[in-house]
């Protein structure tokens, strides 16, 4: 197990853990750096004596004490020593089992600025990837030490013991795979462009499916050829298509269901940009399943980070593809009934004055 200070140690932004008389308890090593000030001097030092924080926050660590709940406040200007202030994001928390202790968090505009890629996914989710992107490193260290550490120690153990041992392998396992999903989430490429036809990209996604995880899931394919190139980067729509359709093998019973990839235009959808322009995405791909259907109250945040209608399901499989769609300036839906779930792409047209390669 993962030992608790070692996740507070590799925080990247400020921490303090403020006791009931709002004294410093504890802070982490970003918040030393930021107030230059060492641990020993700091700790039950009053937080105002050492922070200066442009916001009423004696009424807010009174709120979220009374109310057990969190609070945000974002755009605050913060010093501390001789600083000039910096604008933050501030989070207050309760810490649970301990009354009367709250959790302060200091993220710095700069870092938020920053950690923000993607405009498809809430601010919430954002930050929470972010700061997942940055604790993934420092998680999978310790973790392929314990994962060692078992096997040598499975090699002495009775079967019985083993079976312990065995336990701690495919957990860390497991733990580092979700840690690599989030990593992959927040360093992908911009993409780079060129003219592909969707139906070329199509056939390889079915193919590497077919083989592998949709080997018992049966294809149709209703394509129109007549279809022009669209404007997209290849590798990273193979990528979307792909996960779209283990999404869809995945909701599928033991036995194996139905794909059915539909493509067909359509001129009347364009995407409409904040300065009042608009983008016309008239090439639709639809990837449709036969299966369960989508749970109602998580169907409106299905593209959201770590939301997942399956157990044990991250839910960063989806949020991938959103996010890959939306640096293509193109547009995801999904619409899910019971024994029908279909995922609607729309992609732009590939300009004329390119070459289809």
């Amino acid at each position: 197990m993962i030992q608790p200070e070692l996740i507070w140690a590799s925080l990247p932004v400020p921490a303090f853990l403020l006791a009931e008389d709002d004294g410093i308890a504890e802070i982490n090593p970003a918040a030393e750096q930021f107030l230059n000030t060492s641990a020993k001097h700091l700790i039950g030092a009053p937080i105002f004596d050492k922070l200066a924080i442009d916001a009423p926050l004696e009424g807010a660590f009174q709120r979220v004490r009374s109310d057990n709940s969190v609070l945000f406040i974002n755009n605050v200007d913060v010093s501390g020593g001789n600083k000039a202030p910096i604008q933050c994001n501030i989070q207050i928390a309760p810490l649970m089992g301990v009354p009367g202790h709250v959790l302060l968090l200091m993220e710095p505009r700069q870092l938020a600025d920053r950690l923000g890629r993607s405009h498809s996914v809430k601010s919430s989710a954002r930050s929470a990837i972010g700061m997942a992107e940055m604790l993934a490193h420092e998680i999978k260290n310790p973790l392929a030490g314990i994962t060692g550490a078992a096997q040598l120690l499975s090699m002495n153990l009775s079967a019985e013991d083993q079976e312990l041992t065995d336990l701690i392998v495919a957990e860390s396992r497991r733990i580092v795979a979700l840690l690599e999903q989030v990593e992959q989430f927040g360093n992908v490429r911009l993409p780079v462009r060129r003219s592909i036809n969707i139906h070329d990209l199509l056939d390889r996604a079915t193919k590497s499916a077919r083989v592998g995880f949709a080997a018992n899931m049966t294809f149709t394919e209703d394509y129109d050829p007549s279809l022009p190139p669209t404007w997209v980067d290849g590798d990273q729509m193979l990528q979307v298509l792909l996960n779209l359709l283990k999404n869809a093998a995945e909701a599928a019973a033991l036995g194996g269901g139905t794909i059915r990839l539909r493509t067909f235009y359509d001129l009347s959808l364009r995407l409409r940009r904040k300065d009042g322009s608009g983008n016309p995405l008239p090439l639709q791909v639809e990837i449709i399943d036969d299966g369960p259907g989508l749970p109602p109250e998580i169907s409106a945040d299905i593209f959201e980070p770590f939301v997942s209608g399956r157990e044990n399901g991250t839910g960063l499989g989806l949020s991938l593809v959103s996010k890959i769609i939306s640096d293509h300036d193109g547009w995801i839906t999904v619409d899910s009934i019971p024994g029908r779930t279909t995922f609607r792409i729309s992609l732009p047209v590939a300009p004329k004055s390119t070459e289809e390669t």
